[in-house]
């Protein structure tokens, strides 16, 4: 309303820049499919065409004389189609437009021409002028295919426009709506036309046959706006308070699958397709004489393959089923006998020659044979909406909020499970398992609903087929996914455009696309192949894949992990860091030492000083505690293994570093008087050095102190009988401690360059010490033995200085 086009980065959500011209409101404004141009519509009663990379006006189509509601560039062609409260809709020729340069000099060359010419210059002329309408149009759109023009005006009519080069001329009026048409268009794939009103409804016509075909309507709403979204089967209307977005038929096709035959509904046939083949065949007409609304699709479909009998069940006036019986030889004939029909939501085959069909207001079912009469009666254990197949002899019955497994020959509940509302059900091939597919989970029970486990969605879940290993294939709005029977699960591929999974044959998928085409998809299944083999245990299978491909990633790595596999994990990383982690998880020291070694941090080092200490393997702790120059560690460690050579050693080092505790706790681990109180003295403690060296019998030390001290002599207890502190010797001295038993994985020595293979189990653990091989030279070439390799460059002093 403020004259001005904006145009906009719609990802950064600014304004790029801003197209100014108009004299008043601007109704509409569209992109053109190809060229840089955009079309306007305003109440200054024209229409402008801008070059939005010049930024310029590149023509005014001058004519109309009242507002004009909409203007639009034709899907393929050099037209524009415009709609004007003046009561007529027009056609314009642009193709001289597209003659000329689109360069900016051009563009201001044409606006000299435009302001020399009230007739909208030479770019663009009018080449038809559509009258019949009574009041004014609000809007036309044309065919995307099609010569076709539609209109919707204040005369409440929708009129159906036909053109070729030389005129254009009225078809039809539909008639139905009771206030202004705002908009009205035609469907993009299919032969209909949608309007809608400020009489708060959309009305969908059928174009061949110009009749009403639904009508959808809002209690308080008027509609203003459609659009359609350009390849899917989505619309949405804009009303006062929003807008909605609606699909009108379920796109879902019908389908049943029988070993390697799949039978599905799609244009009104009943359509046959050999997996093995890959060839599809049309068989039998499913096309209702005389029907009027949409929605007719089939909604289920099952197959009965010894007889060769299909049964069909759509919402068509309010549940019916039909009975097709087709002769074997008669694939792709259509000389066949009519159709058996009857009222009923849901039917299936529950035996060779048998079906069951649902009576929702008697809560029953009745049993039916191949000539649609009725056999038996039989009422249900649940106020049952829907039945499903569920093995012979049995229904899976659905109510709101539970599935229910029920032999109708005995009349017993065999299984009972509470759900969420049941959309779709897959059982696997051998009938042990079945999956519950509801909008946003799958529960996976076995044949009696035995919980097994959940899985949960935000988006919608759409299909699913159960492979030859037991794995549960689903696909989502917008993902191929899996489910493996532990609760497991994972990506398989992600989707352009939702598809129906049909069947599961090693990496193929079958699919049925929303058109009803069949389509075949290769996945790699490397992934939950991996799993499964895991889950159940088959290490064979896992060396080979580990062997073999290329299976990698950080998400394997986590699961082996989370599993209890680090050691498997082990052999795909080649990230330093995660195989330290990995390593020391499965308690593998050789590789642990190695990467600690490559990474050479405190930290990894500190870890390794850790898990060896666990094992007990003292030459590796020692190795990790000089690399970390942690010398209290060390000291500590030298005590316990009784190894006094070098904690006089680490007494020298302390000395070095002028480190006056450590000097004094390695002195105490000694139990080296001399060198205590000399370490007392030199820290200027002359009461705690005179107090050491009398109690221990140093006389001559004790008395020159007491000379230094003089008068502060301090007093020593009387009647106590001093004792020298000792450590008490080690159990074991200076070696590894009784390792512990590090128990080889599954897979060690699966990957050793002598193929060996697998491990066996008696084998596991025989050697428990990793570490043994172990070639720990420092970087100096001092073994590690050598205390002197631990100072910095330079720390050690020359005795003379010491």
């Amino acid at each position: 309303d403020d004259y001005k086009i904006k145009v906009w980065n719609y990802k950064l959500h600014r304004c790029l820049f801003t197209l100014l011209g108009h004299l008043d409101y601007i109704r509409t404004v569209q992109f053109h499919h190809e060229h840089p141009w955009i079309v306007s519509a305003s109440d200054d009663q024209t229409i402008r065409i801008w070059n939005w990379q010049s930024r310029t006006c590149i023509s005014v189509l001058t004519g109309h004389n009242h507002y004009v509601m909409c203007a639009s560039f034709h899907p393929k062609e050099d037209l524009v189609v415009s709609a004007s409260l003046d009561q007529t809709v027009r056609v314009w020729d642009i193709g001289s437009l597209k003659k000329k340069g689109a360069s900016p000099a051009d563009d201001i060359l044409r606006l000299s021409q435009m302001n020399t010419d009230l007739f909208g210059g030479v770019d663009a002329v009018v080449k038809y002028v559509l009258e019949g309408h009574d009041r004014g149009v609000n809007w036309a759109a044309f065919h995307p295919t099609l010569p076709l023009i539609v209109s919707g005006a204040d005369d409440r009519q929708v009129k159906l426009w036909r053109m070729n080069d030389t005129k254009a001329w009225e078809v039809d009026t539909l008639r139905g709506h009771m206030n202004n048409v705002s908009c009205v268009m035609f469907h993009a794939k299919q032969d209909i036309i949608v309007s809608n009103s400020e009489d708060k409804s959309i009305r969908v016509w059928d174009a061949t046959k110009r009749t009403g075909l639904q009508t959808f309507r809002r209690e308080h709403d008027r509609f203003w706006i459609l659009a359609a979204h350009p390849e899917i089967n989505l619309l949405a209307a804009g009303h006062d308070s929003g807008m909605i977005v609606f699909k009108l038929e379920r796109e879902r096709p019908a389908f049943a699958v029988s070993g390697d035959s799949l039978f599905y509904a799609k244009d009104r046939f009943l359509r046959y397709y050999d997996f093995a083949t890959q060839k599809e065949t049309q068989i039998v007409p499913i096309r209702r004489p005389g029907s009027t609304t949409l929605n007719q699709c089939p909604r289920t479909l099952s197959y009965s393959p010894t007889e060769n009998a299909v049964l069909i069940c759509s919402d068509v006036d309010g549940g019916t089923y039909e009975l097709y019986q087709i002769p074997k030889d008669s694939i792709g004939r259509s000389d066949l006998q009519e159709a058996k029909r009857g009222p009923g939501s849901s039917a299936i085959f529950v035996a060779r020659n048998r079906f069951a069909v649902l009576d929702k207001s008697n809560n029953q079912v009745l049993i039916k044979n191949l000539k649609n009469e009725v056999v038996k009666k039989s009422g249900l254990p649940v106020p049952t909406d829907a039945i499903f197949y569920a093995g012979t002899g049995n229904l899976l019955c659905r109510s709101d909020d539970r599935v229910v497994v029920f032999d109708l020959q005995q009349r017993l509940v065999l299984g009972d499970l509470q759900t969420p509302f049941v959309k779709y059900v897959v059982w696997s091939s051998d009938m042990e398992s079945v999956a519950l597919l509801s909008k946003h989970s799958i529960i996976i029970t076995s044949k009696k609903l035995v919980h097994q486990c959940t899985f949960h969605e935000t988006i919608r879940v759409k299909s699913g087929a159960w492979d030859e290993n037991g794995v549960f294939i689903y696909t989502t709005l917008n993902h191929i996914k899996y489910c493996l029977p532990n609760g497991d699960s994972g990506i398989i591929r992600t989707l352009d455009v939702p598809i129906y999974l049909t069947k599961v044959s090693g990496n193929k998928i079958f699919c049925l696309d929303r058109d009803g085409k069949n389509k075949t998809l290769v996945i790699d299944a490397t992934e939950y192949i991996f799993k499964l083999s895991l889950l159940r245990k088959r290490y064979d299978h896992v060396m080979s894949m580990i062997r073999n491909s290329q299976l990698c990633g950080e998400a394997v790595i986590a699961y082996l992990q989370q599993k209890g596999f680090p050691e498997v994990a082990l052999h795909f990383v080649k990230d330093e860091k995660t195989r330290f982690n990995l390593a020391i998880e499965s308690g593998n020291i050789q590789i642990a030492v190695a990467s600690a070694k490559e990474i050479d941090d405190k930290d990894h080092w500190y870890r390794l000083g850790v898990e060896a200490l666990r094992q007990g393997n003292a030459g590796i702790v020692e190795y990790a505690y000089q690399r970390t120059k942690n010398f209290e560690r060390l000291s500590f460690l030298y005590l316990i293994n009784g190894n006094l050579e070098k904690l006089s050693k680490m007494l020298k080092i302390a000395e070095v570093k002028n480190d006056v505790m450590g000097q004094f706790h390695n002195a105490l681990y000694l139990g080296d008087i001399q060198e205590r109180v000399k370490i007392l003295e030199n820290a200027g403690h002359l009461p705690l050095a005179y107090v050491t060296a009398s109690v221990h019998g140093l006389h001559d030390v004790a008395e020159r102190l007491a000379a230094e001290l003089g008068d502060d002599v301090p007093s020593l207890p009387e009647g106590k009988k001093p004792s020298l502190l000792m450590p008490p010797a080690p159990v074991i001295c200076c070696g590894d401690w009784p390792l512990l038993r590090v128990m080889k994985g599954i897979f060690e020595g699966g990957f050793d360059s002598t193929g060996r293979g697998v491990v066996d189990e008696e084998e596991e653990g025989a050697d428990g010490d990793w570490g043994e091989d172990l070639d720990m030279v420092d970087a100096d070439g001092l073994q590690n033995g050598d205390v002197t390799a631990i100072l910095e460059d330079g720390e050690v002093a020359e005795d003379n200085e010491e």
